[in-house]
């Protein structure tokens, strides 16, 4: 009994006693490349649109997937060292319409030219880098944290597109699509707590 009562008063002291937090920036403890890797991994806003780009270009085919591999994490980087140096933040809810844009095109699996794909990265990894770069900014982190989030991006865009290129079945590409439908669904509702947010 008194281990019980031990273990759960240094669970609670733990639970209680407060740590450091930081809203945007993830600390590893491993340095600034980890910290990006671990900004990206922890934050649905930006992984998911990325997710859903992949799937994307997974559906396109292997053209598709190669030029989401190879635009998405340079465009992010870039758009990242553009927004160091411009803290400024978008007035509008990016990561919900980016979302509801790109669940929509998973979701109905339309068949727009190949370029399309490569405009879609690099107007994301705009963006979003741009974003990440002034989040970056603000918290005091720099390039090599940015370097980390676009190492990151290659290997999950890399995992996703090809695992989606793979599907030879119909069924399995209607799975697919069905996640579109729900990451869709997920944008309307952040969208419609953005504008109640905003009221």
């Amino acid at each position: 009994m008194r281990r019980l009562v031990s273990a759960l008063a240094i669970g609670l002291a733990a639970v209680l006693l407060p740590a450091r937090a930081d809203a945007h920036l993830v600390t590893t403890g491993l340095g600034p490349v980890y910290d990006g890797i671990g900004h990206l991994l922890a934050s649905p806003e930006d992984l998911v649109p990325a997710i859903a780009l992949a799937l994307y270009a997974g559906l396109r085919g292997a053209s598709g997937g190669r030029r989401a591999l190879l635009l998405l994490p340079l465009a992010w980087l870039a758009g990242g060292l553009i927004g160091l140096r411009a803290p400024v933040t978008f007035p509008f809810p990016l990561g919900a319409v980016s979302f509801m844009v790109l669940g929509v095109l998973v979701a109905t699996d339309l068949a727009l030219p190949g370029g399309a794909v490569a405009a879609l990265a690099v107007a994301l990894g705009l963006a979003f880098g741009f974003e990440n770069g002034a989040a970056l900014a603000v918290a005091g982190g720099g390039a090599r944290n940015l370097i980390g989030i676009a190492a990151a991006l290659f290997v999950v865009v890399a995992l996703v597109s090809a695992f989606v290129v793979a599907l030879e079945r119909p069924w399995k590409r209607i799975a697919v699509r069905v996640a579109g439908s729900w990451i869709a669904a997920v944008g309307l509702l952040l969208i419609g707590w953005s504008l109640r947010g905003a009221r």
